[in-house]
């Protein structure tokens, strides 16, 4: 290093000395702080904000040569992967954090990952001492039992950061007799070729399995279709999160002109109002007729039943020992150790929260090189909706719940096998190269999420052929 480097730093540790002193003497977390104002108290003395946050207050210091291109590559990778302020705001005011976002805060504190070596070389106050470690995960297991009370899992297993499938969810179950006819109805689209079912078939884990569904006419869409089954679970739906609800999601398709290509659902009301008994039946459940509302209520409420509870892993949550194999109980360990539990997460393991494709190494670069295959609109992510430029490539979590028959991975679709999405995973979002061995565990345990639907193990016809 310079002699001019050495200065700086040396300077900067001398200004910064006396105020760090101060905060690591008298900013211990306190026993008699709630389980959420101890958290605040850790993140704020640890600096959290200044990397993970969109307008950081940095230091003077963070203006001088040398070190500067250093916090701002911090920053910007920091921000990137975690925006941490929207959680202190749900810490502060005692509101529903969301639970990703408790289990990255989680994953950094067990696997002492930050604050970074260079960050409290300088801010020692902000180093996670092991009291701070131990008073920050005790608070964290409170903060998850309030607010994410875990009645199925066996005791041992009440504090991790998934959850076991619950048998059902509440729904009308005249509403979702009719939902279940239109959602295999391809009166939903223009030429009557096309319903829900055609990429989303119950009979093939909710997917076509194809990279890139065809809609009317032979069109292709630009992403994967992602599974139906446990979509009621999803913080939002598609990949881009344009849709909130399962009833919004349902009107999307109809009116896409890739997907079914309706003009609008007034010539869906047309076609399905020739058929006098369904209108009659669909009258006695919805006094005000056909409309785009009553017909994607009616989808919604029938995607409500798609839950697919009882995997082997479910079962061992609940406290079956016997439900999963040593080598799919030591992938699970992996699945944790990797932080993979950190964003599928919940009782869908999935589906909770946007994240950057390739966190740790270029994606879309490296796809470029492989497969020839340049950005499409797709890509954009999350981008497409909010025009934010920290959203572009950032997708919702896809639930890894029945993963094993849901074949090819990535909003692309670009991947066939699940052992290649495991290692690229590793690779893109966590930074590790996993073993074949490590790989192959991991698998083991995904094959163990594949759920039961009407009471038997839910399969894909696909997979038959």
């Amino acid at each position: 290093m310079k002699k001019s480097s050495i200065i700086v730093l040396t300077m900067v540790a001398v200004i910064a000395l006396l105020a760090v002193i101060y905060r690591a003497v008298n900013n211990a977390p306190s026993a008699s702080l709630t389980a959420n104002e101890q958290v605040v108290q850790v993140l704020t003395d640890g600096g959290c904000a200044s990397c993970h946050s969109m307008a950081p207050d940095l230091p003077f210091y963070a203006h001088f040569p040398v070190i500067k291109g250093m916090i701002n590559k911090h920053v910007q990778e920091g921000y990137a992967t975690f925006d941490i302020l929207p959680f202190m705001r749900t810490m502060k005011d005692e509101s529903v954090p969301n639970e990703v976002d408790l289990n990255k805060v989680e994953q950094c504190i067990i696997d002492g990952s930050m604050p970074m070596k260079e960050y409290y070389l300088v801010h020692w106050g902000s180093s996670i001492t092991p009291e701070k470690r131990d008073r920050m995960l005790a608070a964290i297991k409170s903060i998850r039992a309030r607010y994410f009370h875990n009645p199925l899992a066996a005791p041992e297993f009440v504090n991790e950061p998934v959850r076991p499938l619950p048998d059902s969810i509440a729904y009308h179950p005249q509403k979702a007799a009719l939902g279940k006819l239109l959602y295999h109805d391809t009166r939903l689209s223009a030429d009557g070729t096309v319903s829900c079912a055609t990429c989303h078939g119950l009979n093939t884990a909710g997917v076509d399995n194809k990279r890139y569904s065809e809609g009317i006419k032979g069109q292709l869409g630009g992403v994967n279709a992602p599974t139906v089954y446990n979509a009621c679970f999803n913080f939002a739906q598609f990949w881009d999160g344009r849709a909130e609800t399962l009833a919004e999601q349902a009107g999307g398709p109809p009116l896409n002109p890739v997907e079914m290509g309706c003009q609008s659902f007034d010539e869906i009301v047309a076609r399905l109002s020739e058929d006098k008994a369904f209108v009659k039946d669909f009258i006695k459940v919805y006094p005000e007729g056909l409309s785009q509302a009553t017909i994607t209520d009616a989808i919604s409420e029938f995607e409500k039943t798609l839950v697919t509870p009882n995997s082997a892993f479910d079962r061992y949550l609940k406290g079956e020992k016997s439900a999963m194999t040593d080598e799919q109980i030591a992938g699970y360990n992996l699945f944790k150790q990797y932080s993979c539990a950190t964003c599928h997460a919940g009782a869908s393991m999935g589906g909770l929260s946007y994240e950057l494709m390739g966190q740790r190494a270029n994606y879309f670069e490296d796809r470029e090189l492989t497969q020839k295959s340049g950005l499409t609109d797709g890509d954009n992510g999350r981008w497409a909706q909010t025009k934010v430029e920290r959203d572009r490539y950032r997708f919702k979590t896809p639930t890894l719940r029945n993963v094993a028959l849901t074949y090819p991975y990535y909003h692309d679709g670009s991947v066939e096998t699940l052992n290649q999405a495991i290692t690229m995973m590793a690779k893109y979002q966590v930074g590790q190269e996993l073993s074949p061995e490590e790989a192959q565990k991991i698998e083991a345990f995904l094959n163990a999420l594949t759920g039961e639907y009407e009471g038997k193990t839910l399969t894909n016809s696909n997979m038959n052929k």
